[in-house]
């Protein structure tokens, strides 16, 4: 560790009085962003286009409140459905039986490789494609159940159901393929030690491996929510008429002003995202605290590796317990 002569009040001859380099760069650059955003800022309020009166005025309207909800509801919705099953894929993807991991495979080829915007088209004509659904004895007349497609696909709202399948079921494509990088990520010596406990291996997936993985997989989780709550401005190709973009599109075509319209509905994506993008960073310290106070340990005077403390510091407060390789008895 240096130490501070100067406060010793030592009188060293020829001290030398080091003074810190002028990095006239940053000033410069800082400089030039301010200037820069002065005259956006300045630009946007004086450029009568934007009808910023108009845009106070529909910032609060009642339909746009309305599609906010129903944005988020679908952004949930949509990502609870993608997280489990992109579980099971990942899951499925691992596994030594043949069948699952083409099936795991084959659903990940299909709904990667198609655009979203054509997965919903899609998903809207379900009804059309399949006019009646039903459940009975295969190859028989006999069903125990049977509803109208288009029926079920208005139960909560028009056009809800398709909206949500359409982007959960694309969405668990991508999220597959980071669950299954954070499984591969832990080391597999923590599953054979669970083993050697005797765990089985639900346990093991659920106590061991996926507690370690979710520092993996948390951070770019937390950018496929942000990109799904934006990807639910295409769900128009169903079509779904309730979500934010729709609302702001509707009363812009009404009034002859989109442009008053999109920056109301830009302000309100860029709050929402805003917040979960704080929510994602939490998250991702909380899953992290174990790793993060490891990598960012403190060089200690007795020259300790950094991240390392002594064994007489890390008995401190308790008593009785026997430290062995990390492990406490």
């Amino acid at each position: 560790m240096t130490r501070n002569h100067e406060s010793d009040g030592l009188d060293i001859p020829n001290r030398i009085h080091a003074r810190p380099v002028h990095r006239p760069g940053s000033l410069i650059a800082g400089i030039i962003v301010a200037l820069l955003a002065v005259l956006l800022v300045h630009g946007m309020i004086t450029n009568r286009n934007f009808e910023w009166p108009t845009v106070w005025k529909y910032l609060f309207n009642e339909h746009v409140l309305n599609g906010i909800g129903w944005t988020l509801i679908l952004t949930v919705t949509s990502m609870l459905i993608a997280i489990v099953l992109a579980v099971l894929l990942a899951v499925m993807r691992k596994s030594v039986n043949p069948v699952l991991r083409g099936v795991s495979w084959f659903w990940i080829w299909f709904f990667r490789g198609t655009p979203i915007y054509t997965q919903l088209v899609f998903w809207g004509l379900f009804a059309v494609l399949i006019p009646t659904l039903s459940l009975g004895i295969p190859f028989t007349k006999i069903n125990f159940w049977q509803m109208k497609t288009e029926q079920l696909n208005n139960l909560i709202a028009p056009g809800f159901l398709a909206a949500m399948l359409g982007l959960a079921l694309n969405e668990s494509a991508y999220l597959a393929e980071i669950v299954r990088a954070g499984l591969e990520a832990v080391d597999p010596g923590q599953s054979e030690a669970a083993e050697a406990l005797g765990m089985p291996r639900t346990m093991i997936m659920r106590r061991v491996i996926l507690p370690q993985a979710m520092r993996i997989i948390v951070p770019p989780t937390g950018n496929e929510v942000i990109s799904m709550l934006k990807t639910t401005s295409l769900v128009s190709a169903v079509p779904f008429s309730l979500e934010l973009q729709f609302a702001s599109d509707a009363i812009a075509h009404r009034i002859y002003k989109p442009i008053p319209l999109l920056m109301v509905a830009c302000f309100w994506y860029l709050v929402i995202t805003s917040i979960l993008m704080v929510v994602q960073a939490r998250i991702e310290r909380y899953f992290g605290k174990g790793f993060n106070e490891r990598s960012n340990g403190n060089v200690t005077d007795g020259g300790d590796t950094k991240g390392e403390k002594p064994a007489a510091k890390v008995a401190e407060g308790h008593e009785g317990a026997t430290t062995f390789l990390g492990l406490n008895a």
